[in-house]
């Protein structure tokens, strides 16, 4: 994939759910915002922050997973359940990201000034008393728990495996995100972490709640989670972990314009991406004391990022995650194909496959 490329075209039953899903976010959003703006002028301005990051942007992939898994195992497409379920997995999401650049120190996202830094920047232009840092982290804290609450609002009356499996998807995702957080802290240690154990994180972090999980919500809402779960599994693990390989090709080579975010901040932060356990691993000489001394280092330069391009170029670094995600997504073809959900839903199933293992945004 070229550094500069133009926008991937997003699959048409994707393009049309995620408006669905959106609208249904707007709605529920602005009216929260009335609600909370009528007993207070103050508690509007961050619900109108959080609804203009969840509406920024995003795949809306996690939707699209569920539903498919639904109408392929029998639902109504037009049930609300169905849409209310793809809800509460993007403001779960929302949840997710916001903490995660807490945790990262980002400041962008979707394009968008990073929620807490917008807080931040609103403390020191006041000025109020105390830390700006510190508040607005703390606010984004509390938005981020907030998204949390309302992906639950989406769920209520859902039938209990339903419930079951967005807990375990919940429990995964902050455990991934401990598992992220262990490996970036150990980023200057040695041994470093060796790519069976960032394949993990990869899986945990951001693969089985971006497929496998919603896949299976989708289809615990119609009562057949013990018919399809092991199947389905079969195709969204592989994809799961597919997804998060081509984000962290991306967050090394992606276009920014596209990706909404910095191009190296992975290498910034020092995270235990395969990429960088392939690279470090493999690197001799000048590239393996580069990498050792400013890997995870704050203050990279453009010109340090485009040497870590070479490097996890010239390693074969990049090539090897490049063929390990068109493995990953050749399985995960296979497996849809025998998961007996409808002709229609492994059409699509299928499409997004390939748009996950293909994705430049």
């Amino acid at each position: 994939m070229s550094e500069k490329t133009v926008r991937q075209k997003v699959p048409d039953s994707l393009d049309s759910l995620a408006k669905k899903v959106g609208s249904r976010i707007d709605e529920l959003l602005s009216a929260e915002i009335a609600r909370w703006s009528g007993l207070d002028p103050d508690l509007g301005e961050p619900l109108i922050f959080l609804k203009e990051m969840v509406l920024a942007g995003g795949k809306r992939l996690r939707p699209a997973f569920a539903y498919w898994a639904y109408v392929g195992a029998g639902g109504d497409p037009d049930q609300e359940e169905i849409l209310d379920a793809g809800c509460a997995l993007e403001l779960l999401h929302a949840f997710a990201i916001i903490h995660d650049d807490i945790m990262d120190a980002s400041l962008t996202r979707r394009g968008l000034v990073a929620i807490h830094k917008r807080f931040q920047d609103k403390h020191e232009g006041i000025p109020w008393t105390g830390e700006s840092r510190r508040f607005g982290e703390g606010v984004a804290i509390l938005l981020g728990d907030m998204a949390f609450v309302y992906a639950d609002k989406m769920l209520v009356g859902a039938p209990i495996e339903a419930q079951n499996i967005f807990t375990e998807l919940r429990l995964e995702v902050n455990i991934g995100q401990y598992l992220d957080l262990i490996g970036t802290a150990n980023g200057k240690a040695q041994p470093r972490i060796s790519k069976d154990q960032a394949r993990r994180i990869s899986l945990y972090k951001s693969g089985k709640y971006t497929v496998e999980r919603p896949l299976h919500l989708g289809v615990a809402l119609l009562g057949k989670l013990d018919q399809y779960q092991q199947r389905l599994s079969s195709y969204g693990i592989p994809l799961g972990e597919a997804f998060q390989l081509r984000d962290d090709l991306l967050g090394s080579f992606g276009d920014q314009t596209l990706t909404g975010k910095p191009v190296g901040e992975d290498l910034r932060e020092g995270k235990p991406t395969v990429l960088a356990a392939i690279a470090i691993e493999r690197a001799e000489g000048s590239a393996a004391n580069f990498l050792k001394e400013r890997f995870g280092a704050e203050d990279l330069s453009p010109e340090e990022i485009s040497r870590f391009q070479e490097i996890l170029t010239d390693t074969g670094a990049k090539k090897e995650v490049e063929l390990l995600i068109d493995s990953l997504c050749s399985d995960a073809v296979d497996a849809i194909k025998k998961s007996g959900l409808s002709v229609a839903a492994v059409v699509e199933l299928q499409e997004l496959a390939n748009f996950v293992g293909n994705r430049n945004l």
